[in-house]
């Protein structure tokens, strides 16, 4: 009931609350904190390291080794999952395995692995872009109205 405030329970529905918020097990917040700062710093060094890569070895500036660095964490993040690694990471580290952008390719690679039984283009393809779609459309938007915010502030002075 995400509205319980609003709503009056009856003294059956009141026992049955505590009785649930008794026998609930605790949660272990600063474990599983711990745990998702680890890995969610792990995956981001990891990145980081294939960015100081491509700047030793291929002579990339700092900026221009974004696009190959988000690539390469992309395709690893799909290898892992096709794998069935990457659940196990995650299951265990909870959190930190969604911030990075390879959280959002683990859920694509997922998607599409679970629908290939339907076909390419209405399994694979379909249920992929209904995860897809979206995050697309909020980044997109988001960008939009932080946009006009930036235009605002800058007709007005202020930047």
């Amino acid at each position: 009931m995400s509205d319980k405030s609003k709503k009056k329970l009856t003294p059956t529905q009141q026992e049955y609350q505590a009785f649930a918020k008794r026998r609930e097990p605790k949660r272990p917040v600063f474990k599983n904190s711990l745990k998702a700062f680890l890995v969610g710093g792990i995956i981001c060094t990891i990145g980081q390291g294939f960015q100081w890569f491509y700047m030793t070895f291929f002579d990339f500036t700092e900026t221009t080794a974004g696009n190959p660095t988000v690539a390469t964490m992309i395709i690893l993040s799909v290898i892992l999952t096709s794998l069935g690694v990457y659940d196990h990471i995650a299951q265990w580290a909870g959190g930190g395995t969604i911030v990075p952008v390879t959280g959002f390719a683990n859920t694509l690679a997922s998607a599409a692995l679970d629908h290939r039984s339907e076909g390419f283009v209405l399994g694979v393809g379909g249920n992929m872009f209904k995860i897809a779609g979206p995050v697309i459309t909020y980044g997109v938007f988001s960008a939009f109205i932080i946009g006009l915010i930036a235009v605002a502030l800058k007709a007005l002075g202020g930047m």
